[in-house]
């Protein structure tokens, strides 16, 4: 097998000068991710140096490094390491012939990149590649592009943002030839002041498209006639998705499925396509009604895709369903616990409505980054909870008091921290009960999770 790089061609990627002769597999900037033959970049941050793990990163099998001061095992000496993983990912993208897609949106981005890349691996196994866990910012974007196979025939690559004009940066160095836009809600609206500017600014994945590249925007959106326009700057290529009349991928007919997930009909300027939706959820019909029209655009395997997204699973934070025995039966409990916004926390608890349970339970984190408007947003939580017949509701951190004072129907406790939160709901639990974790991810839910289900912390 080719190797990922060589010495030379890392060298050459970032104008530093190579110790010896090595190839490597991987590439990872966290020591802990380091595996046999990989390449390790000491980056520098705010809290750590990694040239004070590179001890480490070799211990665990690394065959080389990038670094910006002379080490005695195998590396390529640069200015600065942060450039040089941004300059290999130039590299990486200018060498490969694959067609890159980009995806944000305020909801929805990793899981439509999960759902993307495993309805275009149903069909090119093993040439798909994408960005693992949340990488998606100005480190783990390059990183992941870094990653890429140099025979990949796909690329998906999750791009986030929480200021204007980073997406300006990512896309750019993304160049990819479809960009997506999932959904807009007023996540980071803190950073923006209105969800107008947060479509303003995630619109800026359009300004990489590459030439007669395609841009999918959500029909549905209030924001449509904005990002329609913004997109027709760059390209004269524009699908939209959604539920609404006039949506270029349109469900047409959606009907619960006997698993939990959705059938859907989808329709498509010449075709169409019935399947089902494994995860639960109306947000996952928009979802997939993205992935579908990537892939129609793509010009891939409609068939091999719809039958893909019926065999998704739940991702950790992110929908993951777990049994968990209780005195006298079961309970399941929903892991939405990696973020939260006001547009996931209403589509989520909209789906908690919707479980057959003995007793429906909404343990709910505080939501981040509101800003002036974090009291009014959690207040307003009020209404989806009760539409959602919401039974007890445990309610974490100190942003969540307007909440708490908005439930006046509806049990209810707050409390401090996930701590707090965990004792909680562990007295509480009763065979029968679907519970909801979802929260935004620093206040620490997944350590709820990891108690309750007996998995890892992480």
């Amino acid at each position: 097998m080719m190797p990922l790089w060589t010495s030379e061609e890392i060298a050459k990627a970032t104008g530093g000068e190579a110790s010896a002769a090595f190839d490597v597999a991987g590439v990872a900037f966290d020591s802990r991710e380091i595996g046999p033959g990989d390449l390790f970049v000491a980056l520098k941050g705010e809290h750590a140096d990694g040239h004070d793990f590179v001890g480490k990163a070799f211990a665990a099998g690394a065959a080389g490094a990038i670094v910006s001061a002379p080490i005695d095992q195998p590396h390529v000496l640069v200015a600065d390491t942060m450039i040089a993983l941004e300059d290999l990912a130039r590299a990486s993208r200018q060498r490969s012939s694959a067609k890159i897609v980009g995806v944000t949106g305020s909801v929805g981005k990793t899981g439509t990149k999960e759902a993307l890349f495993a309805a275009l691996d149903r069909a090119n196994p093993g040439k798909v590649h994408r960005s693992v866990k949340s990488y998606n910012n100005h480190v783990g974007v390059p990183l992941s592009l870094a990653r890429m196979p140099r025979d990949a025939t796909f690329g998906v690559f999750e791009m986030g943002m929480n200021h204007s004009g980073e997406l300006s940066v990512l896309t750019r160095l993304v160049r990819p030839h479809i960009a997506v836009i999932t959904a807009i809600a007023p996540a980071h609206i803190e950073f923006f002041g209105s969800e107008a500017a947060i479509a303003e600014a995630k619109a800026e994945i359009f300004e990489g498209l590459e030439p007669k590249g395609v841009a999918i925007i959500p029909f549905d959106s209030p924001h449509l006639s904005a990002l329609r326009m913004r997109a027709a700057r760059y390209t004269g290529r524009i699908m939209t998705f959604g539920i609404g009349k006039g949506a270029d991928v349109r469900a047409v007919e959606t009907v619960p499925a006997s698993n939990g997930g959705t059938l859907i009909t989808a329709r498509f300027p010449e075709a169409e396509l019935c399947c089902t939706i494994a995860p639960p959820g109306e947000h996952w019909v928009s979802n997939a009604l993205a992935v579908l029209g990537v892939v129609e655009a793509l010009g891939g395997d409609l068939a091999a895709a719809g039958l893909a997204l019926a065999e998704m699973a739940g991702l950790p934070g992110r929908g993951a369903r777990a049994i968990v025995p209780v005195e006298g039966g079961e309970a399941l409990l929903i892991d939405e616990s990696y973020n939260a916004n006001p547009l996931s926390m209403t589509a989520t608890l909209n789906q908690l409505g919707k479980e057959r349970a003995a007793r429906r339970i909404a343990v709910l984190g505080a939501m981040k980054e509101l800003g002036t408007r974090s009291a009014e947003l959690h207040a307003r939580l009020a209404e989806p909870i009760a539409a959602g017949k919401i039974d007890y509701a445990i309610l974490v951190g100190a942003e969540m008091a307007p909440l708490a004072d908005a439930l006046d129907d509806i049990s209810h406790a707050h409390v401090a921290d996930a701590k707090a939160a965990t004792d909680l709901l562990e007295a509480e639990m009763r065979a029968g009960d679907a519970i909801l974790v979802k929260g935004s991810n620093s206040v620490g839910l997944s350590r709820l999770v990891a108690a309750v289900t007996g998995g890892d912390k992480d």
